[in-house]
């Protein structure tokens, strides 16, 4: 079974941007409804599978007009 990691973000805009630069980098993902269980500002948020933690970390964590509120 495929085990799933999320990034919540602070708003949609962060969201898309991320959307962009992971297409960019042709990393796999799936944008969707943030789960119920999980709390967070904004409605979206980026699931991708686990084992590519450091990659997405790496891209999205540095940049400075993504804000990212958790992974």
């Amino acid at each position: 079974m495929q085990k799933y990691s999320v990034i919540l973000f602070q708003n949609v805009t962060s969201v898309l941007k991320a959307e962009k630069i992971l297409k960019e980098n042709s990393l796999t993902f799936k944008i969707i409804p943030v789960p119920k269980s999980i709390s967070s500002d904004c409605g979206l948020c980026i699931r991708f599978k686990c084992e590519d933690l450091d990659k997405f970390k790496q891209l999205l964590c540095e940049i400075e007009n993504i804000k990212i509120v958790d992974i």
